[in-house]
Parts: structure tokens; C-alpha cells; sequence
């Protein structure tokens, strides 16, 4: 896996982009995707995609790999990704403390929808749990496919 540093938001990449140890230098982004076939068991796989790209020492680490892991998840049984064929692309954007993951697969007819808790439902938690711990999350559609990211900063919370 080759990481490629980007600017984030008004700040200019600096060399490398990776500092000691494979820590993020201040300044700097990194940008990576990967494909994963559109198969329940390749969830793990995008988790560990995620997992390894921010490393343990991140402070959005674990929450990251956990909101990666449902919209993945809601991609293969709501997106249409797991019809044979198809994929799910994963992209990390890491920068400083901040961390923006971005889930693209088939475009179906439907959008997200946030559906109000429940606890007898089985399902139905994954795009609570993104809008409960994400700053800010959303989606995007064009061109056959469909996206959903989140925005998670340094202390997982949200703003507001």
C-alpha cells in the first residue's frame, strides 16, 4: 500500500507526509482507497483496511474502523454492492487528529435514512451510531454509484 500525501482543508502537504515511525507529520494528509469485493465476508477486510491506515496510536482509530464497518456493511444490504459483480470502495483522508471515510458502492433508488431507535429491531443501528459519534456525515450520487462519508475529529465527538 502506497500512501499519497494531500492538503486537507487550507493546509499545504509537507514532504513525506509521514514522519517517525509512520506518524502523521503535522500538516500533512494521506489519502488512500481500497476496492473490496461486494461479499459480506470482505467487511473485515475494509475494517482492517481502515484499522491499518490510521494505526493504534489514532485518536479516531477505533470509532473510524467501527462507522467504516456499518456503512460498508449498509452498502452490501441496502446499496445493491453485494449483486454479483459488484464492489465497495473504501477512502481514508487522514490529517493531524481528523479522519474523513468515504464508502462507495452501487447506486440504488434509495438514500440513507436515519430510522428513529429501536430496541427490539435487529438492524437499524449503524446510521444512528454515525450520526451519533461523527461531526458531520453525508452522501453523495452520480454517475452509477453512491457515497457516504463521515468526518470524525481528534476527540471523536461531535461539534456543536
Amino acid at each position: 500500500m502506497s500512501l499519497r500525501p494531500v492538503a486537507a482543508p487550507g493546509v499545504l502537504p509537507r514532504a513525506g507526509g509521514r514522519g517517525k515511525g509512520g506518524a502523521l507529520m503535522a500538516g500533512a494528509a494521506i489519502r488512500e482507497s481500497a476496492t473490496f469485493a461486494g461479499r459480506p465476508d470482505q467487511v473485515r477486510e475494509a475494517r482492517a483496511f481502515v484499522g491499518r491506515l490510521l494505526g493504534p496510536s489514532h485518536p479516531c482509530g477505533n470509532v473510524a474502523v467501527l462507522l467504516a464497518s456499518e456503512l460498508v456493511t449498509n452498502s452490501l444490504l441496502h446499496g445493491g454492492s453485494a449483486a454479483p459483480g459488484e464492489a465497495v470502495t473504501v477512502t481514508v483522508v487522514v490529517w493531524g487528529a481528523g479522519v474523513r471515510v468515504e464508502v462507495t458502492g452501487r447506486k440504488t433508488d434509495g438514500v440513507p435514512v436515519l430510522r428513529p431507535p429501536d430496541d427490539k429491531a435487529e438492524g437499524s443501528r449503524g446510521l444512528r451510531l454515525v450520526e451519533d459519534l461523527a461531526v458531520r456525515w453525508g452522501y453523495e450520487r452520480g454517475g452509477g454509484h453512491a457515497t457516504t462519508w463521515f468526518v470524525l475529529c481528534g476527540t471523536h465527538q461531535r461539534a456543536g
